[in-house]
């Protein structure tokens, strides 16, 4: 049951010699997001191994180049690959335009359906639940409309304690019933209560992604208690005010939002070109958030297991 996020490109407006824009892939049990899609992203999956056909879904945060440029490429090699299954793309409402030009202009064979699920909502709001897992689009505070993404699994299952099946002598009806959270009356009158009998094997994982985006009060709020959170740190403490007037973060600001938060854990990316180490920004962020790690192309950062027995 894998949880993972993988960093692809971490660097913000322009690439370098050594950093792509924003793209990142996240892996819920087997499935794969790609979340923003900038310049080169097919070539950065291809180089990692991680499939194209496979992508399930794209979250587009908001329509910065350096955030979507590479979802047009991507499409027109699904497109030539045969891709048959749907593509899910959830972006500001604005990429619906975007969108039918590419597939006027270039698309010369859409061999599978592109699903647009356009985002408008100025508070947070669940825009995806399933088996697997639900989606909640985060309103940042941008000089675009923008979004971030709150990744819940979904809760698990109830599993019946096996010294309960043992001592009770429970019959597979009553177990089934206990699985379901109902409790049993038994014909001695005696009932089983399934909040006592009953556990969920393992706590829901959660990851959120917050770029681009100034500091603003409500942020810490939005991703509480989150395991792992990916933040733009665009600037240090040298650039604070420019990072208010581009409406973007330093890397000491997502360590608070880390620290008021309670996440367990910081990934800082989307670094600007300015900084040809940004390993200034890691410590910066660390001064305020220690479980501070630095995206990185490649980079995996996995949420384990969390059981409760």
């Amino acid at each position: 049951m894998k949880f993972s996020l993988t960093t692809l490109g971490v660097s913000s407006a322009s690439p370098t010699t050594d950093r792509y824009p924003s793209a990142h892939i996240l892996n819920i049990c087997g499935r794969l997001l790609l979340i923003d899609c900038g310049e080169g992203c097919q070539m950065l999956m291809k180089r990692h191994g991680i499939s194209l056909m496979k992508t399930e879904m794209v979250f587009l945060s908001h329509l910065h180049g350096d955030h979507v440029l590479g979802i047009f490429g991507l499409m027109s090699t699904l497109s030539m690959s045969g891709r048959t299954e749907p593509l899910h793309i959830y972006a500001p409402e604005g990429f619906s335009r975007i969108l039918d030009f590419f597939k006027v202009q270039f698309l010369e064979r859409e061999t599978y359906p592109i699903v647009f699920h356009p985002l408008t909502a100025s508070v947070p709001e669940v825009i995806l639940e399933d088996s697997v897992m639900s989606v909640t689009a985060l309103p940042l505070l941008h000089r675009v409309p923008d979004y971030g993404y709150l990744f819940r699994e979904r809760e698990p299952g109830l599993n019946v304690r096996k010294e309960a099946v043992a001592s009770l002598t429970l019959s597979v009806s009553e177990i089934l019933a206990l699985k379901e959270g109902r409790d049993v009356q038994r014909e001695d009158g005696s009932v089983l209560r399934a909040s006592e009998l009953t556990y969920r094997p393992y706590q829901p994982r959660s990851f959120a992604y917050i770029s681009d985006t100034a500091a603003f009060g409500a942020l810490p709020g939005m991703v509480r208690g989150v395991d792992l959170l990916y933040h733009e740190a665009t600037f240090g403490d040298d650039c604070a005010e420019k990072a208010a007037e581009m409406f973007h973060c330093t890397a000491r600001q997502a360590g608070e939002t880390a620290l008021r938060s309670g996440a367990g854990k910081l990934v800082i990316g989307h670094f600007s070109s300015r900084y040809k180490d940004p390993s200034v920004l890691l410590a910066q962020a660390r001064e305020v958030f220690p479980e501070t790690e630095m995206g990185w192309e490649g980079r995996e950062f996995e949420v384990p297991v969390k059981k409760t027995e």
